[in-house]
């Protein structure tokens, strides 16, 4: 990074990942190890709908030498669809954030047990009492975590095939669920001094019509960033939301969504840089970060 507390486009910097607090495999510590090793300067944990393990990455980063950002990843429902939002920068002990996201994580307890019930009535039996063996948070078992006993059990050979088979919607083991609302999750980011950013936008494979809901609503409540360059992107996907973000004035972000050596597309760093003509969500999240 040149001056080491100066941060630009060029900066490797990786704020979306995740850890066994959520639905990763490695600890934060490890991922810390990982980031570092990687090249990874500025990096940020976001384990989905949780905040336990920002103390943890974050000693662990500074540790390394890296500069730290907490960092979250909000499950909304929009459209019939969940989204994901990653806050970023903000206070990881502020009340209110700790309490929605104890309030979306409510859930899940309930739809992993109908999810365990569908996959017995195709003859897999035990699903939950098995995906609850790759839990390191009860309250945060997910779809993931059945993935993982399944591929172990022997009934795929590997995570995207559980998903294809059994996991995605109208498969024996879809379950939908409720999660918070878009303008819940941007209130609890922003009141706690972070900054929102639309996760992974081509994963969710809305019409434009629906995309431009999307951005629109996510801007009136105070969302100024989208992901351009991140692991389920292609260069074709990165170069679209980067016009994305410059005709909606969008700060750009950058992150892996690495949750494992197995199965992760893309490894924590190893990422295609940002173009130059776009403004770096860090940039704007400068004064937020945690310097070694």
């Amino acid at each position: 990074m040149g001056n080491p507390r100066s941060v630009d486009a060029s900066t490797n910097a990786d704020l979306h990942c995740h850890s066994r607090v959520s639905d990763g495999t490695l600890t934060p510590e490890e991922l810390a190890q990982r980031a570092k090793a990687n090249g990874v300067e500025l990096w940020a944990l976001t384990d989905h709908d949780e905040v336990a393990g920002q103390q943890r990455a974050m000693e662990a980063a500074l540790a390394q030498g890296m500069a730290y950002l907490t960092g979250v990843e909000i499950s909304v429902s929009f459209a019939g669809r969940v989204v994901h939002i990653v806050g970023l920068g903000f206070d990881h002990h502020n009340a209110a954030l700790i309490q929605g996201l104890r309030e979306t994580r409510g859930g899940r307890e309930a739809r992993a047990r109908e999810m365990a019930a569908g996959l017995a009535q195709v003859g897999i039996k035990d699903a939950y009492e098995g995906a609850l063996q790759f839990v390191g948070n009860p309250e945060l078992i997910s779809r993931t975590h059945f993935a993982r006993f399944l591929v172990e059990a022997g009934h795929c050979q590997d995570v995207n095939e559980v998903f294809r088979r059994f996991l995605t919607e109208g498969k024996p083991g879809y379950v939908e669920h409720r999660w918070a609302r878009l303008g819940d999750a941007l209130r609890w980011i922003k009141q706690a001094g972070g900054e929102a950013v639309i996760a992974h936008p081509a994963r969710y494979a809305f019409s434009p019509t629906e995309e431009y809901a999307l951005i629109t609503e996510f801007m009136a409540h105070g969302g100024r960033g989208i992901e351009v360059v991140t692991g389920s992107h292609s260069a074709a996907e990165a170069i679209k939301y980067a016009d994305t973000a410059l005709e909606f004035d969008l700060f750009a972000s950058r992150g892996s969504d690495f949750h494992s050596p197995e199965e992760s597309r893309t490894d924590l760093g190893r990422l295609d840089g940002l173009s130059g003509r776009l403004k770096p969500v860090w940039q704007a999240l400068a004064h937020r970060i945690h310097w070694a």
